[in-house]
């Protein structure tokens, strides 16, 4: 058995937070807060105490998939991306850039969320952008 902690921080918001992920034979079991983060000071939220639960999630995707006939399967990458793109630019061209709204997740960092608000806001041409956080 091998285990190890890392040195790590926590996703759910903007603050920050260090935190250790406690780590047996490569899989994260556990979280501890790091008492030398000069943001948490070796405290964390029930959100932070929790971080490693998503990661190693049975239910987690770790693959695209596309709905094929009522049924998702999986599919490369590019057939993914393409349907995402075409679908978008159709719906976008049919109802306009306000009929698409784009939700953004805690488990993404600062820089994902502010790439995929630049995208909504310029590419698509919305601000109906919304983020589940709420501490």
């Amino acid at each position: 058995m091998e285990f190890k902690t890392v040195l790590s921080f926590c996703p759910y918001c903007g603050c920050g937070c260090g935190l250790l992920l406690e780590v047996l034979d490569g899989k994260i079991i556990g979280t501890l807060p790091s008492k030398t983060s000069p943001v948490n000071q070796g405290k964390l939220c029930v959100k932070g105490w929790n971080v490693h639960e998503f990661v190693m999630s049975p239910n987690r995707l770790i693959k695209p998939m596309v709905r094929k006939n009522d049924t998702l399967e999986n599919s490369s990458w590019d057939e993914a991306l393409n349907l995402a793109a075409t679908r978008l630019k159709e719906i976008k061209e049919k109802y306009g850039p306000d009929s698409i709204g784009v939700l953004t997740s805690a488990k993404c960092t600062n820089e994902e969320n502010y790439v995929l608000q630049k995208f909504t806001r310029a590419a698509i041409g919305t601000n109906n952008i919304d983020h589940c956080a709420r501490l």
